[in-house]
């Protein structure tokens, strides 16, 4: 078995049992425009954070007509929970716009048609793809980046450079998968400074690239 399948099994056993970020979570609702707009939510803040704002939310509007109605003062006090407020509701707003005007309301299951609609990125993109249409794509955050660097699986700068470099080690049947399980492991023991290591289940596997201080 390759080095990244193996990390992959360990880290899945591992976190099998622990409570799937919110992101995640959207997935079982089937339901692409939730999803999105909780992902828009989600960028620099704590998942807690963006569980309340987008339950907040999604209590008074959950389509892109209704946000678009919205005042925008109004959507600002929703999701003041989820930090940088203001700049996320004019997202939300521009995008929910675009999506009616150009989409039929419908949000694109299609990374180029996403990536069209000003506001959301490849992170964004991917999410949408992978939680709410069930597609095999790598989404790739700080953790997903900074993890198999970390590892000595990938040397790239960005997390633009590593989604391409992680498709290429890890078998597509777990893609879906790595968000999910590297956000896990990224915030209950690979911690960006001073990781658990001792308690890490790759300890033996991982060369601890740019680790200095670890417990």
């Amino acid at each position: 078995m390759k080095k990244p399948e193996k990390i992959m099994l360990l880290l899945l056993k591992e976190f099998r049992y622990h409570k799937h970020p919110t992101l995640r979570r959207t997935s079982k609702i089937k339901n692409p425009y939730k999803t999105l707009i909780s992902c828009l939510l989600s960028l620099r803040t704590q998942d807690k954070n963006t569980a309340k704002a987008s339950k907040s939310l999604f209590k008074i509007a959950d389509t892109p007509e209704k946000i678009s109605k919205l005042p925008i003062k109004k959507l600002e006090k929703l999701v003041y929970s989820s930090g940088h407020y203001k700049k996320k509701s004019r997202t939300i707003k521009e995008v929910s716009k675009i999506l009616i005007e150009k989409h039929n309301s419908k949000v694109p299951n299609t990374k180029p048609e996403l990536l069209a609609i000003k506001g959301i990125g490849p992170k964004t993109a991917n999410i949408v793809l992978s939680f709410a249409y069930g597609q095999n794509v790598i989404a790739v955050d700080t953790h997903v980046h900074r993890i198999p660097n970390r590892l000595g699986l990938v040397k790239t700068k960005t997390p633009e450079q590593t989604e391409p470099e992680l498709g290429k080690l890890f078998p597509k049947k777990y893609w879906r998968e790595i968000n999910t399980t590297f956000i896990l492991f990224g915030k209950n023991i690979c911690l960006p400074i001073s990781p658990k290591c001792s308690q890490c289940p790759l300890n033996s596997l991982c060369p601890k690239v740019g680790v200095g201080i670890r417990r």
